[in-house]
């Protein structure tokens, strides 16, 4: 659920009223990630979810300050699950930015003809292959051998599956032929539409629940904790990526295809190489065509640049690539009954809206939840309780609400009135007002630390999986220890098995706990009281301060002190800013946390339980590992996006503007006043061909 107009109400004003639209946005969409790529049970359907990022990055596009905040192109999948062994992946298992029309599939092909400067006549191939929709699998392969096999879980850790994957019949053991010493092998674990069929039909018969669809039922054959489960369920592979690879048998995308079919190992059949739009979108056609008769679920297409070379010129953008994109099928849709409306309060107070629905089937699965976005959305649409409501979705569960069906609603219905006060705590929820006058999208509760629905919010963050991920603390074990006193601050969890030993009633006699859940809580607490820096920034909830930022802030800093000295120093804003990326408006927000007094005291008795490390660096043996780069003046050879992705792909920390922390400043023609402060603090300036002498090809 969502604090947000919907994708097709005008954009706020204001600066300061789309910077609270872009927050909620960011804490609906990891919640979202949470409920798909861990638990399998999506809160929000492909066409809704796909809304929330499109109206993300329209609100990036019209207020580029925004992009300080981080984006939802930062993030990808979720934090593994506790049930499982977790595998960090040697290279990231990166997600894909979505388009959604013919238009904006030309515009991809535009922006890396622009990136790469390459000009209209020039040669460009891409390939085009479905989008299954499944679950996202890593092989590891060494010396042609299977030793592992992981999910995709937060991008950077997933969970292994080895000895469920060992029991799918079509993914080798040993690969064939002359494979690389070390080759990671990614793609997607599907389920056929006949064999879920059958599933369900022994399901039934069995007396056991039946699944929504095959990507479901594929995640959940996959991550069963005995193998032989799995194997009695058929699950099968399309290898279309890979990851960590001693060498590369090709140098193309579809060559790559090609090896890994020789190697043994599934691959799609409709992969296509495409050497324009046309052909591109011929391909989409065609599978949209075929979509019902493939025995499998797709939904959608896949472009790729097929040169190795240009994707590695490409390189990402955060955490999705530049040279990848998929187009996605449209929506489905269905009509059903609006119950009630309920509101939620999260961590910072907005209060959101969330329907509930006579359950319906749409595309064969059952939905009976929906978001309402915020109060503006409900007046504009005039959605009320007993209405009959059209549902959107393309894919999983959760639909979005387009509209009311008006001839239907009831004679004695009445507008919905959103609550003033918070119902968690009864304090007055307010929408701020700036300085023009504008309100802000978002309605907040004031009751702040008194607000029960906050605390408890904040302290579920802290402990979530992208955060401190403190195993065996989950939502429901955080909700039950707040109202019984034993935690209301993050450095109560870190004394909880101390407080345990003196309390009354222990946390084993607890209602769902038992001696041996309880030890492990205190021991996966224990494990976490070492954090990496980035994650413990994350932590913290300060606003505006997601996953990208934590990270800008950790690889910048590295150490935690050396961040809250910068923050209450007198040039903390000079500072915070000449990271790039982060604006005025982070860093702002940054040293206003640092200065509260109660933050203080929060983080003193956080930092007396628990350790921040510094983050790894991206590649510690570049020449330009841990140096901070300025680039100005124009580019001849490369673009300055590729310069300065190629700088953060070496472990160097790309500023925006010179300081006397600044170690090497890239100068071409046009360079100006940056070139000067070079000058003035005595730092090394090279050129373009300099700069692409040291890092190499």
């Amino acid at each position: 659920m969502t604090t947000k107009p919907g994708p097709g109400a005008p954009l706020p004003t204001t600066l300061r009223a789309a910077r609270a639209e872009h927050a909620a946005l960011a804490a609906d969409i990891a919640r979202h990630d949470i409920a798909y790529h861990r638990n399998d049970a999506p809160t929000v359907s492909d066409a809704a979810y796909d809304d929330l990022k499109r109206r993300y990055l329209a609100l990036e596009d019209a207020f580029p300050k925004l992009r300080e905040s981080g984006s939802i192109a930062d993030k990808v999948g979720a934090a593994p699950s506790e049930k499982f062994a977790k595998v960090k992946h040697a290279v990231p298992m990166l997600s894909l930015g979505n388009v959604f029309s013919d238009e904006e599939a030309s515009e991809f092909v535009a922006r890396v003809r622009r990136f790469l400067g390459l000009g209209d006549d020039a040669a460009l191939e891409v390939t085009a292959e479905p989008k299954i929709d499944g679950l996202s699998c890593s092989l590891r392969y060494e010396k042609g051998r299977l030793v592992r096999a992981a999910t995709r879980g937060d991008g950077f850790e997933g969970e292994d599956v080895t000895a469920n994957v060992r029991t799918i019949g079509e993914i080798p053991q040993r690969l064939a032929g002359e494979a690389p010493d070390v080759l990671e092998v990614r793609g997607e674990v599907y389920m056929t539409h006949a064999d879920f069929a059958a599933l369900n039909a022994r399901q039934e018969a069995a007396g056991e629940r039946l699944f929504a669809n095959p990507r479901n039922a594929a995640a959940g054959s996959l991550r069963q904790i005995d193998p032989e489960a799995t194997r009695a369920r058929p699950l099968h592979f399309f290898a279309y990526a890979w990851g960590e690879a001693s060498a590369l048998p090709a140098a193309t995308q579809h060559g790559m295809i090609a090896a890994f079919a020789a190697f043994g190992l599934p691959t799609n059949s409709r992969t296509r190489i495409c050497s324009g739009i046309a052909e591109m979108l011929a391909v989409y056609r065609g599978l949209e065509a075929d979509r019902a008769r493939l025995g499998y679920d797709i939904d959608g297409v896949v472009y790729k640049v097929d040169d190795l070379a240009l994707q590695n010129r490409l390189g990402f953008v955060s955490r999705a690539p530049r040279w990848a994109v998929a187009h996605k099928f449209p929506a489905q849709q269905a009509t059903t009954v609006l119950r009630d409306i309920e509101i939620q309060v999260g961590r910072t107070g907005a209060l959101t809206p969330v329907a509930r629905l006579d359950p319906v089937t749409v595309g064969g699965v059952v939905v009976q939840n929906a978001t309402l976005h915020n109060e503006d959305e409900i007046a504009r649409k005039d959605v009320r309780v007993g209405d009959t409501v059209i549902l959107q979705r393309a894919g999983d569960v959760i639909p979005q609400i387009l509209g009311v069906v008006v001839e239907k609603r009831p004679p004695e219905s009445r507008p919905y009135v959103f609550p003033q006060v918070c119902p968690r705590c009864g304090s007055a929820a307010v929408r701020e007002v700036d300085e023009k006058g504008d309100e802000d999208v978002v309605r907040r509760c004031t009751g702040g630390l008194i607000c029960p629905a906050q605390a408890v919010e904040r302290l579920k963050h802290f402990a979530s999986r992208l955060a401190m991920d403190i195993e065996g603390l989950g939502d429901k074990q955080i909700e039950e220890f707040y109202e019984a006193g034993l935690i209301h601050t993050p450095a109560d969890i870190f004394t909880l098995a101390e407080s345990d030993r003196t309390s009354l009633k222990k946390i084993k006699d607890r209602e769902g706990f038992g001696e041996t859940s309880t030890r492990n809580l205190f021991a996966a607490i224990e494990a976490r009281r070492k954090v990496p820096l980035n994650r413990f920034i994350y932590a913290l909830g300060v606003r505006r301060i997601g996953e990208t930022n934590a990270r800008r802030l950790a690889r910048h800093f590295h150490a935690f002190d050396a961040l809250r000295a910068a923050a209450l120093a007198s040039n903390a804003l000079e500072e915070l800013t000449s990271i790039d990326g982060v604006g005025a408006t982070v860093a702002e927000t940054v040293v206003a946390f640092f200065r509260e007094p109660h933050n203080e005291e929060a983080l003193d008795a956080l930092l007396a339980q628990v350790q921040p490390e510094p983050m790894e660096a991206v590649a510690a043996t570049s020449p330009v590992a841990g140096k901070t780069v300025v680039f100005t003046g124009s580019l001849e050879k490369v673009t300055r996006d590729e310069a300065k992705a190629m700088a953060e792909r070496l472990g160097a920390k790309v500023a925006g503007s010179v300081s006397k922390k600044t170690d090497l400043v890239v100068a071409g023609p046009g360079a100006g006043s940056k070139l000067a402060k070079a000058s003035e603090f005595g730092i090394e300036v090279i050129d373009e061909d300099e700069w692409l002498r040291r890092v190499g090809p």
